[in-house]
């Protein structure tokens, strides 16, 4: 089996959850287990809140102002990136969670773990900016596991 899928969203809040229900009822119709839905949904929705955030440049309504999730489950993974039209990671920082200092956050804090978590919940991740044409990318997977009355169960 393999589904993917491509949105390509307004930097704004609102568009956060609904990133994240498509991919909760992908996951849900195809049978993948709830734990692992719910796991790269918190990944996601870190994710996206982060190239709203993080991911503007030049406020001119442009492609900056847009970004974009896609979502792969082939076989036995499910592969997710989120890319934005924004400045990107600073050099020398990308894949570090937490920019260049790559300090620990408070638990008080309210900014700063989105990166860590997304590294905690899945499998493999890579941050980086897109080659050539700037902007950040946040990549990441993780192996399914599926229900035992999935209707997608992958072959």
């Amino acid at each position: 089996m393999s589904i993917w899928w491509s949105l390509h969203l307004r930097r704004e809040a609102a568009s956060v959850p609904l990133a994240r229900r498509l991919l909760l009822g992908t996951m849900e119709t195809a049978g993948v287990d709830p734990d692992v839905s719910y796991d790269l949904s918190i990944a996601l929705s870190e994710a996206c809140a982060n190239a709203v955030e993080h991911g503007g440049g030049t406020g001119d309504g442009g492609s900056s102002e847009a970004y974009r999730v896609t979502a792969y489950l082939d076989g036995e993974r499910c592969r997710i990136e989120v890319a934005d039209a924004g400045p990107g990671f600073p050099p020398g920082s990308a894949g570090r969670p937490g920019g260049r200092a790559a300090r620990p956050v408070s638990a008080e804090a309210e900014h700063g773990r989105g990166l860590c978590l997304i590294q905690e919940l899945a499998d493999h991740v890579h941050i980086g900016n897109e080659p050539g044409r700037g902007g950040a990318v946040v990549s990441f997977d993780k192996v399914l596991k599926w229900r035992k009355d999935a209707p997608l169960v992958a072959v």
